[in-house]
């Protein structure tokens, strides 16, 4: 077992990297899948989900080179045969679901069990299930999986509603069309700067997605699409939670390599809250700052991202004045609160979905658990500015989506420290 021991009290310095966005990445892998050719990823950030969704390619036959110190990845996924995805590596990521895509667009048919990973967005796998039905899919269930099978074994074009906004169903269908017969037509889609991206790639190679990035995104299947080079683009869930920790810390740090824009209402809602930001074209500096207890709601983009609350919840425990955190996306997404109060944190949950928060008040640290990927790095900033020693358990949370955190904030200054325990 391995937990992160954290001493609060630093003032940090010097400049921070975005790495490639985990969420992204985890969309482009499974996009390689309906491709002809080899295919180069450059800016590939090494974490839990990214290996574990290269080892699911790799056993379906892909061949995968890995050079992690350039964090690059080349994989040939002509070698691509198998149809049944691996039922361990499944249970290990919730992300697998989006293989399904791919594979059913290429092969007509793919089989696996119920996938599995991080609690938080748990959810069920009925509105996949009736996106690849509106393709003509059929679904037979196993004991332990489900089959699914494209009817005269290919995808057919179809015109789908999603009755809620989702990112990864949005992903997924646009990938399941690329090569289904005729044109899909995705109504009330997602428009977060991964989905424009994940479209211009593919259309690179070969794809004809139109409105990718608005409410309506046309695709005309093509035969074939060719593999090609890509460069993962930053990840603005890091580049958010990294400017929170510049302002809980009182630092004057530098965020690089990020997009700014594509934080959407987060630089606004924090400037509102008093935040004293100098914003480039690809970096944002933090400075001292006092803070005004600001409200927020969060919404799909470009509202306030659900994986940006809980450092924004931390945040607002160091703000004068009452705030509420109306979490809109994910029901139980503000139970780690509970931790932040056994610091000294004055939280009151109202019921699953909003929490009342009262500040400015002080931390002391504690022994907490990393419940999730976001609530867990959460966790190790509201030790940077606790009284004494935080520790974390349950690592392996954060380490899904912040590859070798603990040496990048050491080079800050945080003092932070990989601790295995027997």
């Amino acid at each position: 077992m391995e937990n992160f021991e954290v001493i609060g009290g630093n003032e940090l310095h010097g400049e921070i990297e975005v790495n490639g966005a985990k969420n992204f990445a985890l969309k482009i892998l499974p996009a390689i899948v309906l491709m002809s050719g080899k295919c180069k990823i450059t800016n590939l950030p090494f974490i839990e989900d990214i290996r574990r969704m290269l080892e699911l390619l790799e056993d379906l036959g892909a061949k995968i080179e890995s050079d992690e110190s350039q964090k690059t990845v080349e994989i040939d996924p002509t070698g691509i045969s198998k149809t049944a995805l691996s039922e361990t590596l499944v249970r290990k990521l919730r992300s697998s679901i989006i293989l399904a895509g791919p594979m059913l667009s290429r092969f007509g048919e793919v089989k696996m069990s119920h996938p599995g990973g991080c609690v938080i967005g748990k959810r069920p796998i009925d509105m996949f299930l009736d996106g690849f039905g509106a393709f003509g899919a059929e679904v037979q269930w196993e004991e332990e999986a489900f089959i699914l099978k494209a009817k005269d074994g290919k995808l057919k074009g179809a015109d789908i509603f999603f009755p809620k906004v989702t990112v990864t169903g949005t992903e997924t269908m646009v990938m399941a069309a690329v090569l289904a017969e005729g044109k899909t037509i995705l109504r009330n889609a997602a428009m977060e700067p991964e989905i424009s991206v994940l479209a211009e790639y593919l259309n690179s190679c070969g794809a004809k997605i139109k409105g990718a990035g608005s409410p309506t995104i046309e695709i005309e299947g093509v035969k074939e699409i060719s593999g090609g080079e890509f460069r993962v683009i930053p990840d603005r869930i890091e580049a958010g939670t990294f400017v929170m920790m510049g302002l809980l810390t009182k630092s004057e740090i530098t965020v690089k390599n990020c997009i700014p824009e594509h934080l959407g209402a987060v630089i606004p809602i924090l400037k509102k809250a008093g935040a004293n930001l100098e914003i480039g074209e690809d970096y944002i500096t933090t400075k001292k700052s006092d803070l005004i207890a600001t409200s927020i709601a969060t919404h799909e983009y470009p509202g306030f991202a659900t994986d940006i609350q809980p450092p924004y919840t931390l945040l607002m425990t160091q703000a004068k004045g009452i705030s509420i955190i109306h979490e809109a996306i994910f029901e139980g997404r503000l139970f780690f609160t509970d931790q932040l109060n056994t610091m000294g944190a004055n939280i009151i949950m109202c019921d699953p979905h909003r929490v009342v928060v009262s500040g400015p008040t002080e931390l002391y640290g504690k022994r907490l658990t990393s419940p999730d990927l976001r609530a867990g790095i959460t966790m190790i900033l509201a030790g940077m500015i606790a009284k004494g020693k935080t520790v974390i358990d349950n690592i392996y949370q954060i380490d899904r989506g912040y590859e070798k955190i603990e040496e990048r904030l050491q080079k800050l200054g945080v003092d932070i420290k990989r601790v295995k325990e027997n």
